[in-house]
């Protein structure tokens, strides 16, 4: 039997590896950073491919599904709750991606939208993978078989091939072989000091 959920946690290893770098960027971006146009537009591929294509396919069209015949309710606390969350990521990355056009095409008007765009991005995926590694994961290993995972294994087979074989693995080189964002020197760098909330030193 395939470890599917370890398939799944895989996945959220390499999201977590963009959601790093989305918050990176943001970060600089606050601290007067360049709009990073190559970084941002590698950004956008992967969550639209690995992210909603082939990590969200597999939960939506296979183990959600599944679970539904055991008797988990699908408008109900877990699953609804994650697909609304994918609903909402699918809006937040649309939302990055026209802020990122405009940033490209010199409307620095759009950088507010830009850096908050990524920060929502990250405070959802930050949320939504812990409700799955320890709420949903958790829940499955309970509910569901052996030859439950077999068939999910199966499915899993089929939302790679309508995706292509290969680009699965294309997306956790690209996301591997990404330049992070320059650190500003601090010649550079004019943003505030942020103070202790305790003693304000």
């Amino acid at each position: 039997m395939k470890n599917i959920i370890a398939v799944l946690e895989h996945e959220h290893r390499e999201i977590q590896k963009v959601v790093t770098l989305m918050s990176n960027l943001a970060r600089e971006m606050e601290r007067g950073g360049t709009c990073e146009a190559a970084l941002l537009d590698e950004i956008v591929q992967f969550m639209r491919i690995f992210g909603e294509q082939c990590h969200h396919g597999k939960e939506e069209k296979a183990l959600f599904t599944l679970l539904e015949s055991k008797g988990v309710p699908a408008n109900g606390c877990p699953i609804a709750a994650l697909v609304g969350e994918h609903r909402h990521g699918h809006e937040l990355l649309n939302q990055l991606e026209a802020a990122s056009v405009a940033c490209k095409a010199g409307d620095v008007s759009v950088r507010p939208a830009l850096i908050n765009s990524l920060k929502s991005l990250v405070n959802l995926y930050q949320q939504h993978i812990w409700k799955e590694e320890y709420l949903l994961f958790p829940m499955a290993n309970k509910v569901l078989s052996a030859s439950d995972y077999d068939t999910l294994s199966q499915q899993f087979e089929a939302v790679e091939s309508q995706i292509g074989t290969d680009v699965h693995h294309a997306m956790e080189a690209m996301i591997d072989s990404i330049r992070e964002p320059q650190p500003l020197s601090k010649a550079e760098d004019n943003s505030p000091v942020p103070q202790c909330s305790v003693c304000e030193c």
